[in-house]
Parts: structure tokens; sequence; C-alpha cells
């Protein structure tokens, strides 16, 4: 069952902690659980992993590609292992890993991205996973999910414990705008209307979602109906909600913290023109590379804004 909250408030409780809580949780009962990282527990906040299970954490360095391969041999022999780093490493450093060692092996693996696109803040262009997204959604069979606040990851990682194959995870580390009420659930694959409209379609994905929700009230007040679509599994992406929307208000926006090229955009894109065209137009960076600064100062950069939505949504419903 899945309850949204009505007020948009930044939650208490850091993402990181919840990921990590609840993997310190399921490794109670079940001993497969094992987390690696790449010299980043301290930023992910799993040294109490650490220090509870010593024997099922292993710190790998700087070493991402590694990593994953041993990630990899660690799921042959039969556990359940949770790999991090920043989302740039977790993707382009190491895609040939997941791609041979993991997915290709047809192995049990997942993997977490933590800062992706603009929360990537001071840690700059060379930190700032754009195209994660992007690369991992060309590999064969991968589940590729970005929950959106602390209520949505709980579910998630307690899912993926009991799902077979390779996971991406998109994890913002800190403190999200809660979306969901407490106890909701979620099916992966599939997306969820948070609001109702008749004129165009949102389409969001992660921070992108609270923006879109705020965009919807923004064109609420010029007479304009907009449906908010939380797509947190872009990879298998909600065919049938997507198309169902595209016959339902004949327009399409998508909002995403990543480049607008292969990402939610892409996948969305490439759903419509096959089953049901109709104008589309795309939130994100636009082929960008990243920059340093808060994450207020790069929402404007690169224009994801609400405003930046409602402005593309009336330029979207100009042409249907």
């Amino acid at each position: 069952m899945i309850k949204r909250i009505e007020k948009l408030e930044k939650e208490n409780v850091l993402m990181r902690d919840v990921y990590c809580n609840t993997l310190m949780n399921m490794a109670e009962k079940d001993p497969r659980i094992v987390v690696l990282d790449a010299d980043l527990m301290n930023s992910m906040g799993t040294m109490p992993f650490l220090k509870k299970y010593p024997e099922r954490t292993f710190d790998c360095g700087v070493q991402e590609a590694n990593m994953i391969g041993v990630a990899a041999g660690l799921s042959a022999t039969g556990k359940i292992p949770y790999a991090h780093t920043f989302g740039p490493f977790a993707s382009r450093r190491c895609f040939d890993q997941v791609f041979i060692s993991a997915a290709y092996a047809k192995l049990n693996v997942r993997i977490i991205g933590s800062d992706p696109g603009i929360t990537a803040a001071f840690n700059g262009g060379t930190h700032m996973p754009f195209e994660d997204i992007g690369l991992m959604r060309t590999i064969p069979d991968i589940t590729i999910i970005e929950p959106v606040d602390s209520i949505m990851l709980e579910d998630i990682i307690r899912q993926t414990k009991d799902q077979y194959g390779v996971f991406y995870i998109r994890l913002l580390r800190k403190n999200a705008i809660q979306i969901y009420e407490k106890d909701s659930t979620f099916e992966i694959g599939k997306g969820i209307i948070l609001r109702e409209g008749k004129d165009i379609t949102i389409f969001c994905t992660g921070i992108m979602v609270s923006e879109s929700l705020k965009a919807a009230d923004l064109l609420e007040k010029e007479g304009i109906s907009a449906k908010v679509v939380n797509i947190f599994t872009i990879k298998p992406i909600d065919e049938d909600l997507i198309i169902e929307c595209a016959k339902q208000t004949g327009a399409i926006i998508t909002a995403e913290n990543h480049n607008v090229i292969n990402g939610l955009g892409s996948a969305i894109a490439e759903v419509v023109v096959e089953n049901y065209p109709v104008p589309i137009g795309r939130i994100g960076s636009q082929d960008l590379f990243g920059e340093v600064g808060p994450v207020d100062y790069l929402q404007k950069r690169f224009e994801m804004t609400a405003q930046d939505i409602a402005n593309k949504a009336k330029e979207v419903i100009t042409r249907k």
C-alpha cells in the first residue's frame, strides 16, 4: 500500500543511515548478507555494520573495479553482496566488471551508486554522475532503481535481498524530501501516480519528484492540470503505465537528475515513440559535464527547478 505525504519537507534521517540500519537488521537474520565499499565507509555511514559484522565487511580501498570482482566472487559462493561507492565510480569506472563479472556471469550483486547528479555538490564535475543510468541501462537484465526517500529506500533494500540478479541502486546519501508515508510498500518495476491530471504527465525520479509536484502546483495556478508519476524503476520500466498516461494526457515531461541522453527521458521516449507518439519534453542535464556548487545553485544552473519543469510543460502542451 502506498500513501503520499501532503506536505513536502526534508526528512530528519539521513538516507545513508537508513541504508546501513536496514542492512544490519537484515544481516541479523540472514548470514549471506555482506557489505563492500571502496574506501568510503565513513562517507556512506556503514561503519556500524563493520563494527557489528567485521567478518562480513570488505573495504576494498580505492579499487572500485576490483570491488565489483570481489562482489561477484562472493555471490558465486552464495553470499548476497551490497557494494557501494560514489555513482561515477560505481558506473563508468568499473563498467566492464559490472557487465562481465556480474551481469554476463548471471550472478547476484547489488551495486549502490551514491551522490547522483547534482547532489555530488562540492565534490564537483569529476564526481557528478550524469551518465550512470545511461551506462547501466545498456547492460542486459540489470535492474535500475532510484529510491526517492527513506521510506522507499528501506522497503526496496529489503526486497532486493530476496530477488536474484544485478541491481544498480542510485542513492542520495543525505536528507531526502519525504514523499511517502511510513509503512508504504512498493513494487519494483511499477510507477506510482502521485497526482492526477488531464493536460500533461510529468514522469519523474529521485530529487526531481518533489520539484515535479511543485511544478504541478504552479501549473494549476495557470489552469493546467498535470499528472505526476514517480518512475523509481528505470529498468525494467513500467511500459503499460507510460502508454496509459500518453493516451490520457497527450503530452509528457520527464524530469531527472541525470543527462537527458539515455536516462529516464530516453527510456520513456523509446516506449512512447514505439507505441503511442505524443509530444515530449525532457528536463535534466542537457548533455553537460558537472560543476562545483551547492545543490540549489546547481539545480538552477542545469535548469532542473519546478519553474523549469512548468515552463517546459507549457511549451510541450502547445505541440499537442
